[in-house]
């Protein structure tokens, strides 16, 4: 049988003033009707290049040769725009991360999805109402024809991405191409969607899955290919490659993945003996002993309300001093209502915040200020939070005491970089010419910049690539152990706040449904909440690793 696609021999370049980028180099790759092949690896090693390619998209001035390059038995070598067109949602449909980006904001999700029909001639103009509220119906999005006079920012994040996915197999193509499609999703909405686009491989339909994260795709894949630098290091049966994988790539990224095993230890200096052993983890240093009433922040009853929606009920919780609260719960669930509260960006409706001591909350800005560096947040994007202006040195003094002379705010800006494993050479440089996992760095640097006594950090590894994300776990470890710094940590997934935090607070619908010592929570979970999510998540023993 001709497979879906067929690529031998595939680069992929981009012109640069100083010479070009090889973003693929020589890659081969096959996709089989009802199979799922699974593309993993780093930011930056090629694999979503190698996505968009398939589909024309390979992105402006790229220069993209192969001795074979098939999509469903046709040689797609040379296609001009017009015939891209005509090829993409009829041969292959695509679905990437942020749904949200992807969907047209000034459309409703019925025209979307209509859209696609129209175009390929699917329906006419009086079936197209029925035909976009059954394809919605598909991807199981409850009330299909309401859903369907929405516009995308109405819909929750697991709503969105299914309708992108409704969108993309609305013509009916013969093979899906999904670029981390699950990434910033919730963990029970992460799973709806691998169940979701396992039922359209079960029906026949090839799938290539484009992702870092190897627990995900040992839900679903096949077969694995790992890239890294634009070339496949590893390939082969995903049970075999995640149960034995051969390559030290492979096996340095099964060795990051943050989870219960792996508490005490760092995630990002994992050593092996020989190819099959266990990884031999370094211990991370000790953090001081928490001591009962040296309490950091307290929070009594806090609770928001936004018209007649309640977000946050009765949440109430301590922080002591070196200690990590893991604040977990799906989207919707209060938990970044309850940073912003902790930060003194939103005021709660009822209750307090005291923080070293000192009422914090509902009280005016001015008598915060004294107390404000010694609290400090790291969010999910931090390139959000910088000043444009600034260079990574200035985004970094901004935050050192405004007594210290020029000399020695630039020796601190250095010393900063450094324990956050920074060169000094990146001082000059803008926070937006950096990769993710550099420009988190640097926030984390502002944050520890005052020696703060609370950071308060919001999702702040959720959209790294697991080896960034295991040095960034590892280094917010260290400076806890350093400093004696709190975390108030806030994530949506299980397995990180498991090898990171002492205690862990469960929230949904805005309340607190269950908390207590990491441990004891996730391994005998009393709330039935809790067990859901645990369930939901996907492990490497579950992928079938041991």
């Amino acid at each position: 049988m001709t497979p879906l696609v067929a690529v031998e021999d595939l680069h992929v370049t981009f012109p640069t003033p100083t010479g070009e980028i090889r973003a693929v180099r020589g890659i081969d790759l096959t996709v089989a009707r009802g199979e799922c092949v699974a593309v993993v690896g780093e930011s930056g090693s090629g694999k979503s290049v190698t996505a968009r390619t398939l589909v024309g998209l390979a992105g402006p001035g790229a220069h993209v040769r192969a001795a074979r390059l098939d999509l469903a038995g046709q040689d797609v070598r040379g296609h001009r725009p017009r015939d891209w067109r005509r090829i993409r949602g009829r041969l292959a449909g695509l679905v990437l991360q942020d749904a949200l980006v992807s969907l047209d904001p000034l459309r409703t999700v019925g025209a979307e999805i209509g859209e696609v029909l129209t175009t390929h001639d699917i329906v006419g103009r009086r079936e197209r109402a029925g035909r976009t509220a059954h394809l919605l119906d598909q991807v199981h999005v409850p009330e299909p024809e309401r859903r369907a006079r929405q516009y995308p920012h109405q819909l929750s994040g697991g709503l969105r991405q299914r309708a992108l996915i409704a969108s993309a197999i609305a013509a009916e193509p013969p093979l899906l191409i999904a670029d981390e499609p699950t990434t910033a999703l919730d963990v029970t909405v992460q799973a709806q969607i691998l169940e979701l686009l396992a039922e359209r491989r079960a029906a026949g339909l090839g799938l290539l899955l484009i992702s870092h994260d190897l627990a995900v795709v040992g839900q679903i894949a096949d077969r694995i290919l790992v890239m890294r630098d634009g070339e496949i290091v590893e390939q082969g049966p995903a049970e075999r490659l995640l149960r034995a994988p051969t390559h030290p790539y492979t096996r340095q990224l099964l060795d990051a993945v943050p989870s219960a095993s792996s508490r005490g230890r760092r995630l990002s200096a994992a050593a092996r003996t020989g190819p099959g052993a266990a990884p031999a983890r370094v211990a991370l240093p000790v953090r001081p002993p928490v001591r009962a009433g040296d309490t950091v922040l307290a929070a009594a009853g806090l609770t928001k309300r936004y018209g007649e929606h309640t977000v946050v009920r009765d949440v109430s919780f301590t922080v002591a001093r070196g200690e990590t609260l893991g604040l977990v719960g799906e989207s919707g669930s209060g938990k970044s209502t309850v940073a912003r509260i902790v930060a003194g960006l939103l005021e709660p409706d009822a209750g307090d915040v005291t923080f070293e001591g000192t009422r914090w909350s509902a009280v005016a800005e001015r008598h915060r200020r004294p107390l404000r560096r010694r609290l400090q947040v790291i969010s999910q994007d931090p390139v959000s939070s910088f000043d444009p202006r600034y260079t990574v040195g200035g985004v970094i003094a901004e935050n050192l005491d405004p007594g210290l002379t020029r000399g020695e705010r630039a020796e601190h800006v250095v010393e900063l970089l450094r324990r956050v494993g920074l060169g000094p050479q990146l001082r000059d440089r803008h926070p937006r010419s950096l990769s993710g996992g550099q420009r988190q760095r640097v926030a984390i640097a502002r944050a520890i910049a005052p020696r703060p006594s609370l950071v308060v950090c919001d999702e702040p590894v959720s959209a790294l690539d697991v080896s960034v994300q295991a040095q960034v776990l590892d280094l917010l470890a260290e400076l806890r152990a350093a400093d004696g710094t709190a975390l108030l940590f806030i994530s949506h997934d299980l397995g990180v706040v498991h090898h990171l935090a002492d205690r862990v607070l469960v929230m949904r619908d805005g309340a607190v449904v269950e908390q207590g010592p990491v441990g004891d929570v996730f391994t005998l979970p009393r709330h039935d909440y809790t067990r859901s999510l645990l369930d939901a998540l996907p492990s490497l023993v579950t992928a079938g690793r041991p």
